[in-house]
Formats: structure tokens, C-alpha cells, sequence
């Protein structure tokens, strides 16, 4: 009796679940893919043919779309004649999937124009962004032809990937001629160096400069390539064109104590202050040094740059020197001539005192430059190497936190530059 009972319990099966229209589909490729024996990834796996079919389906609908019936569907009374025309091979390059063999619909007419994989395209979107992406972390066209190879089994010759790195010159120019703010807080300035193959391998400098807006913005404001050294004459070139491009005036400019600068800054900024990097001084300070001295010229340098004032700066110089002016006679006169470039941060707040008594501002953005350079040795133009820089830069700080970071910490600095240079802050308000 008690098996009469249970047994039809047992026998009752569960209703089927149903399933979504996306997963009755994604069922339908994998039992495909197993009846061809096709595994789930790889260069001949299922998501390559997901992909054909994704995009022959979408092919197939634009031509619909296009033509206004379906295939074998026509009306009689239409005023077209137009039908379709069979298919023809193509061979897209997708980032996940590789090279896709594809069917592309054609009209008798000839008038049909795809969307989702355009006449002559080659490439899906993804791919550029990809070879972008590699091309800005240093590595070469031949080194990401065969990434591509390895990776997605897909073949993209060096020469395919120069020509979409050349789609970013456009691009750069356009950067690089952008207008700029009428007033930045401060300028970070600072030059690095590249290895240009014209003819011979030659280093050649590149110049950068960051400029803090008066909303505690952060912005690259350009890349420029000079020839031979960094030099004051190249950089007054730089600064004129940043003036031409709307900058009228800068509070602060930060460099690290190039010869002949300060006078090219007051050229053309009259008000601007030139602040040497303090970091910059005591790093050249100790090249001065023999080693066994680091540790006492480092706590009788400290009360120099840690003075609460330019007066009491001077007085812990003259400490300095009466110590070490016989054993380090060069040292002295470093400090002596970077003095005036030195002492301005020491009469301000010490938010401000903060954050421009040092190019870290650039010195960060450099290390990402270097970066990238050293991945390539050295670059076959001057135009490849712009091209890996800005590319680095375009790739700065994908999710903005960086940004939000460096803007918090520079709003306490902006209400002590507010209340400091109130008669030069743009706008109505007076502080």
C-alpha cells in the first residue's frame, strides 16, 4: 500500500525551466558547437562562430531594412526592382574572437551600405582600441602583430598597426592646439628624454607641462619635441605658446632650477613666481657630497628648506655655510644661486607651501613616460615617439579617481590662493 503511494511521487518529473530568448539561443550554439565538436573558446571555438552568426543575422537585417522585405518575400506591385544577390566573403578581426569568416549580403543595385561592419572595414571598433592601448604601453608594432597572432590567432601585419596608430595624429594636433584656461593656480614644468632614430640614435628632449586650473583641475597642457638639450631658449618657445593659446596668467610656475629660466618666465608672465624644486636642490646638493657626510649635511640642510620664514631661511644658510663652505665650497654656491628661485614658497600658507615647493606634480607622469620608452628603446621618428607619449597621456587615469583624489587635495590650496592673489582671481568675487 505504502508503494502505491509513494511511487507516482517518484515518477513525477519537474516542469521544465523555462528559458529567456538569450539563453534558448546560447543553448542552441553550445549543442551546435558539441555536435561539431568545437570547443568553447579558441581560435576555431564557439564564440567565433557566435560572432559569425551575431553578425551575419544583423547583415542579413540591414538588408531587410534596406530593401523593405524579406528575402524570397517580395511584393509584386512594389516600384523597386532591387532584391538581394547572394553574399560574398569577408574576413573581419574581432579582439575576442580573432579572425571571423563572414557571408556579407549583397542588393543587385549595389546600393546597400552595412552598419554594423562597414564597406572596406577590415576591423572591429575593439581591435583599434587594443593596438592603441598596447601601442601607449611601449611595446612596438611588431612586438603587438604578434600579440595578436598568440592571442587571438589573428593576423594583423605591422604595418596595419602603424596605420591605426596613425589615426591618433589627427587627433594629437587637435590636442595639441586646444585653447587653454585664462588663469592657471600653477604650473608644473619638466622635461624628459627620448632616443629618436634619424639617421643615427639621438637623444632628444621632450617638454611637458601641468597646469592646475583655479577648480583644482589637473590637465596636461602639452608635449613638445625639441632638439639637443633642455635649454631656457626652447622652453620660452613653450610658454609663449601656451600664452597664445590663452593663458594669461599663471601664479606659480614649478621647474627644477634650469639656468636662465626664470628671466624667459617673466618674459612672458610678468607676476608669475618661478619656484625651484626644493627636492630637486637637496638631490644636487648631495652629488656635491661624499658619502660619509650625508647624514650631517642632512640635518643641517633641514632647518634651510623648513624655515617658517625667508628670514629665518637665510639665517640657517649662514649656519650652513660657516660649517661646510671649506670642505663643500660648491655646495654653498648651489644654494646661493638657486636662493631667490627658492625662497618664495617660504613666504606663503603652508597648503601652498605643500604643494608647490615640488615638481612631483610631473615627476609622477614622467616615471609613466619613461615607462613607455624604456619598453621601446627608441622610436624610428619624432612623430612614433609624440604619438607613445600622448597615447600614454590619453590613457591617464581611466576611472577618474585619480582626478577626484588630486582635486580634494588641492581645495584647501585654492582658498589660501583665493585669499592670496584676490586681485588677479578671475571673476567678480573679491576674497
Amino acid at each position: 500500500m505504502t508503494s502505491d503511494v509513494v511511487s507516482p511521487r517518484k515518477s513525477e518529473s519537474k516542469p521544465a525551466r523555462e528559458l529567456s530568448p538569450e539563453q534558448a539561443a546560447a543553448a542552441a550554439m553550445v549543442a551546435e558547437a558539441k555536435a561539431r565538436g568545437l570547443a568553447l573558446t579558441g581560435p576555431d571555438g564557439l564564440l567565433k562562430l557566435f560572432t559569425k552568426n551575431v553578425l551575419e543575422t544583423a547583415l542579413n537585417e540591414e538588408m531587410t531594412e534596406h530593401l523593405g522585405h524579406e528575402k524570397n518575400r517580395a511584393a509584386p506591385e512594389r516600384d523597386s526592382t532591387n532584391v538581394r544577390n547572394g553574399t560574398r566573403p569577408k574576413t573581419v578581426i574581432s579582439d575576442a574572437a580573432g579572425e571571423v569568416e563572414i557571408d556579407v549580403p549583397r542588393d543587385r543595385e549595389s546600393t546597400f551600405e552595412p552598419h554594423i561592419v562597414k564597406k572596406r572595414q577590415r576591423r572591429l571598433t575593439d581591435v583599434d582600441e587594443i593596438v592603441l592601448s598596447l601601442y601607449a604601453k611601449g611595446m612596438t608594432t611588431g612586438d603587438i602583430s604578434a600579440h595578436f597572432a598568440e592571442i587571438y590567432g589573428a593576423s594583423v601585419s605591422k604595418e596595419t598597426v602603424s596605420r591605426i596608430t596613425d589615426k591618433v595624429v589627427a587627433e594629437m594636433n587637435e590636442w595639441a592646439n586646444r585653447p587653454l584656461d585664462a588663469v592657471y593656480a600653477a604650473v608644473f614644468i619638466d622635461a624628459i628624454v627620448v632616443k629618436v632614430r634619424d639617421g643615427q640614435v639621438a637623444n632628444r628632449p621632450v617638454y611637458a607641462a601641468i597646469g592646475v586650473t583655479v577648480d583644482g583641475h589637473k590637465d596636461v597642457l602639452g608635449l613638445w619635441m625639441g632638439a639637443g638639450g633642455e635649454g631656457a631658449k626652447f622652453w620660452m618657445s613653450v610658454l609663449i605658446d601656451l600664452k597664445n593659446r590663452g593663458v594669461a596668467d599663471v601664479f606659480f610656475l614649478v621647474c627644477d632650477g634650469l639656468k636662465g629660466l626664470p628671466e624667459v618666465v617673466t618674459n612672458v608672465w610678468s607676476q608669475t613666481i618661478v619656484q625651484t624644486c626644493v627636492i630637486h636642490l637637496i638631490r644636487n646638493t648631495f652629488r656635491l657630497v661624499a658619502r660619509q657626510d650625508w647624514d650631517a649635511v642632512k640635518q643641517d640642510i633641514k632647518p634651510v628648506y623648513t624655515a617658517p620664514s625667508p628670514d629665518a631661511a637665510l639665517i640657517a644658510l649662514d649656519e650652513l655655510e660657516e660649517k661646510w663652505r671649506k670642505k663643500y665650497g660648491a655646495m654653498i654656491r648651489l644654494w646661493h644661486n638657486a636662493w631667490e628661485e627658492f625662497i618664495p614658497f617660504l613666504g606663503y600658507d603652508i597648503e601652498i607651501r605643500r604643494m608647490i615647493c615640488s615638481t612631483n606634480a610631473i615627476e609622477s607622469l614622467n616615471a609613466r613616460y619613461r615607462r613607455a620608452i624604456r619598453a621601446r628603446g627608441h622610436f624610428p621618428t619624432e612623430q612614433a615617439a609624440m604619438k607613445c607619449l600622448y597615447l600614454v597621456t590619453r590613457s591617464l587615469d581611466p576611472t577618474g579617481t585619480g582626478r577626484a583624489r588630486w582635486t580634494m587635495r588641492w581645495k584647501p590650496v585654492l582658498n589660501a590662493f583665493a585669499i592670496t592673489f584676490g586681485d588677479r582671481w578671475p571673476g567678480a568675487e573679491t576674497y
